[in-house]
């Protein structure tokens, strides 16, 4: 079982935020999408939705995310009145789907729209946004892992035959940083020699076979 960042409880608030936020600065402020996506990136909007940070995921308007997103990379001050529209746009889907994949994945938004571009996320609006989650999350978890090649940590624990759980259990290291070593969300070979032991000693192998090199 994958632990996630924050509760389901503050998830449709969240997606409905981000999409928000992207509706807004792509077709209220005409910022190009794979621009708004670069300062999303880089701000610390999207590592505090990562986070779960309550703040910015119930406690903030979308416009009001859009404009700290910009305004922390760019310096640009947005407009912040909304738009009147009938329905949800494109933008805003992206938004949208992007925030429940990241909770769903605990993935980083960095390492999701380094394999999902923006263009890649409009084609897939057609096709998708009126489908289930489940479809673009398994979508996107194939763009993923023909990205990221997997880890020494996840093919030693396979061949091992043992879950994350159990090694989380056995190992004494907690089993959401398991995950994240595994996702490459966190880098093992900065993690504690301690963390390395306890993970070496189970799985029955050296400390240098887990570094990645």
């Amino acid at each position: 079982m994958t632990i996630r960042a924050y509760q389901e409880i503050y998830l449709n608030k969240a997606q409905t935020a981000l999409g928000e936020a992207f509706d807004h600065a792509i077709n209220a402020c005409q910022i190009p999408g794979e621009d708004f996506i670069k300062c999303f990136t880089a701000s610390s909007v999207s590592k505090r939705i990562e986070n779960g940070e309550p703040a910015v995921l119930a406690g903030k308007s979308g416009i009001d995310i859009a404009i700290d997103i910009m305004l922390e990379s760019t310096g640009r001050v947005l407009e912040n009145e909304p738009e009147n529209r009938l329905g949800r746009s494109r933008e805003y889907w992206i938004g949208w789907a992007i925030c429940y994949y990241q909770w769903y994945s605990s993935r980083s938004f960095a390492d999701i729209f380094t394999v999902l571009s923006f263009e890649d996320l409009q084609n897939m609006y057609y096709t998708l946004h009126e489908a289930d989650i489940t479809k673009f999350i398994d979508i996107a978890d194939g763009r993923i892992r023909e990205c990221f090649s997997e880890t020494n940590l996840k093919r030693i624990r396979s061949s091992y035959g043992c879950s994350q759980s159990e090694l989380a259990k056995r190992s004494g290291v907690s089993l959401r940083s398991i995950q994240m070593y595994e996702q490459q969300n966190k880098d093992i070979n900065k993690a504690s020699a301690e963390t390395l032991y306890r993970l070496a000693k189970f799985l029955g192998c050296t400390i240098e076979d887990l570094i990645e090199k």
